[in-house]
């Protein structure tokens, strides 16, 4: 059957009933935050570790990690997890609502081997926040969050903008055109022109009539003629 840890904790570690153990290793690269449930000096008693690692993304930032976390009971590692996608600028916290290794966490938490037990563990944070470095008076700096950059709704406003930004550029596209047709045939259907082809119409309408009065002229005066012989 599997064990579940569920937690609701900020970490700098200045919890009522936790103990906190801060260590150095490799020069200042790494960071090991240990957290006892219970009895701090019984060996027995729970704890959790946190490895953190300082590394440098570029040449001028500083950039840390949640590389692992411990589960040890009884001074033997019960279950070991490899964190993904907790990290943050160095003089940055790292702030997340749910930390754990189930698959509606925020960010998870990977059994490292099957083999080892971790799959038997379900382990959940609430409300997690960690920093292993630049801290100043035992307050956490600027956090940076889990879902700040995947957040549902920050995507869904991107989305909607890029989509108004199509529609506008298509009116613009659209608009520009009818311009473009409107200056062009101008010339041809101006209503300056209306009048002069009017005109032709009208004569060549008249010379018509004419032309049929003529003829029924001509008609009249052979019948006329006719009858009188």
């Amino acid at each position: 059957m599997g064990k579940k840890i569920l937690f609701s904790i900020s970490l700098i570690f200045l919890c009522i009933g936790f103990s906190l153990t801060l260590e150095h290793i490799f020069a200042r690269k790494n960071v090991r935050l240990s957290l006892k449930l219970g009895d701090a000096e019984n060996p027995r008693s729970l704890a959790i570790r946190f490895i953190l690692t300082n590394y440098n993304k570029l040449s001028i930032q500083s950039w840390f990690s949640l590389r692992q976390v411990e589960i040890v009971s009884n001074n033997s590692i019960q279950a070991v997890f490899n964190p993904s996608g907790i990290y943050a600028l160095s003089g940055y916290s790292y702030r997340c609502q749910r930390v754990g290794s189930l698959q509606q966490d925020h960010a998870l938490l990977l059994p490292s081997d099957t083999n080892d037990g971790s799959n038997l563990w379900e382990v959940t944070f609430i409300d997690f926040q960690i920093q292993g470095f630049a801290i100043k008076g035992g307050r956490f700096t600027k956090a940076r969050d889990c879902t700040s950059s995947s957040s549902p709704a920050i995507l869904i406003s991107l989305a909607t903008s890029l989509i108004l930004l199509l529609v506008l550029a298509y009116a613009l596209n659209m608009l520009i055109y009818l311009r473009y047709l409107d200056r062009h045939y101008d010339p041809l259907v101006s209503p300056a022109h209306f009048p002069q082809l009017k005109a032709q119409d009208t004569a060549k309408e008249k010379e018509l009539l004419r032309s049929l009065e003529a003829e029924c002229y001509e008609l009249r005066s052979q019948q006329l003629s006719k009858t009188y012989a």
